[in-house]
């Protein structure tokens, strides 16, 4: 590898590139090598979790709520005061402590009534601030309209967060409840998270092995349909099913992670032949300028632009010019 900042010594840089690659194998590498449980790498085709929505009204701000600009904060007050018998008119009410939010939620599967979400709670006006704040009774409701879950309580905004959103633990009493009956059903679908054929069909293989019957059935890279023994129950199945282990096979990923500079990689993904120019830096790779004389790896190159000064952006942008030219054969993700 060479750069008009000075020839990079390969001899100079092979103990941090092996530090690289250490890190890279513990953290990725070694993933590939031990067996993973079906569970962690499927979902249940339809059990999944519900996002919840409604508008609501965040009182008792010590003058840090919306200003008489957002006339629907003032709007929302009067109507609330109107609904307890207390008429007034909206052009009457100049507090500001009072602002107006949206409330978000997860439902999660099967949540039963009574069961409590926590609940986040964003300024939609002007308010400065949500600290000290009490958000008061909002329906919150699912797509089809229907209210799933009420929120209601105190405001807890962090220290050195955004003062104009914040969060309510356990914020939010489930009242209607997303049915799905799992022990009722004689099929079901695993969708596998990321695609995989050879994951789909090694999760196909293990289940029916286990089983010593044809129940596993990969229909494509993300489902293997599933099929209920007479003697056990659909959830006795996917518990057994959720702990049988595989050896997945990993696709080759880089995933850079721009706010941090962190690059992970797997250890078999090499850098072919290659001239980049970046800037001030110039690189070139041939097939015999590692120590060992094999092709250059993620963290051989991750290693020597370290050695020569090169920052985490200029680091991402050469990865990424690598990538462009054909140079890494592997997916680039880039993390924001």
């Amino acid at each position: 590898m060479q750069a008009d900042r000075g020839v990079a010594d390969l001899d100079r840089f092979e103990s941090v590139a092996w530090r690289v690659v250490m890190a890279l194998f513990l953290f990725f590498g070694a993933n590939s090598l031990f067996a993973a449980p079906i569970k962690d790498m499927t979902n249940i085709l339809g059990v999944r979790e519900n996002q919840l929505i409604g508008y609501g009204l965040v009182v008792g701000l010590n003058g840090t709520g919306d200003g008489t600009t957002s006339t629907f904060t003032t709007q929302t007050l009067a109507n609330l005061l109107q609904s307890v018998n207390i008429k007034v008119d909206q052009r009457d009410i100049t507090s500001k402590n009072a602002a107006a939010v949206m409330v978000t939620a997860k439902l999660k599967p099967f949540a039963r009534q009574g069961d409590r979400v926590d609940v986040q709670v964003s300024s939609i006006g002007d308010a400065k601030s949500l600290r000290g704040g009490t958000l008061l009774m909002t329906g919150l409701k699912g797509l089809d309209g229907n209210i799933y879950a009420v929120a209601q309580g105190g405001v807890s905004v962090g220290q050195g967060a955004l003062a104009n959103s914040g969060r309510i633990l356990n914020g939010a009493t489930v009242e209607q409840e997303v049915r799905f009956d799992l022990s009722g059903r004689e099929r079901t679908v695993l969708s596998l998270k990321e695609d995989s054929l050879d994951n789909a069909v090694a999760i196909q293989n293990r289940i029916n092995e286990h089983f010593k019957a044809k129940l596993a059935l990969a229909n494509d890279s993300r489902s293997i349909s599933l099929k209920k023994p007479d003697d056990i129950t659909m959830v006795e199945l996917l518990s057994i099913v959720g702990n049988l282990e595989i050896s997945p096979v990993r696709a080759n990923k880089v995933t850079i992670d721009e706010k941090s500079g962190t690059i992970v990689a797997g250890l078999d993904i090499r850098v072919l032949p290659v001239v980049v120019t970046h800037g001030a830096i110039t690189i070139s790779v041939d097939s015999a300028m590692s120590p060992d004389g094999t092709p250059l790896s993620i963290a051989n190159v991750a290693g020597a632009l370290q050695q020569m000064g090169a920052g985490a952006a200029d680091t991402i942008a050469i990865l990424q010019a690598l990538k462009k030219a054909g140079a890494i054969e592997a997916e680039l993700e880039v993390i924001n």
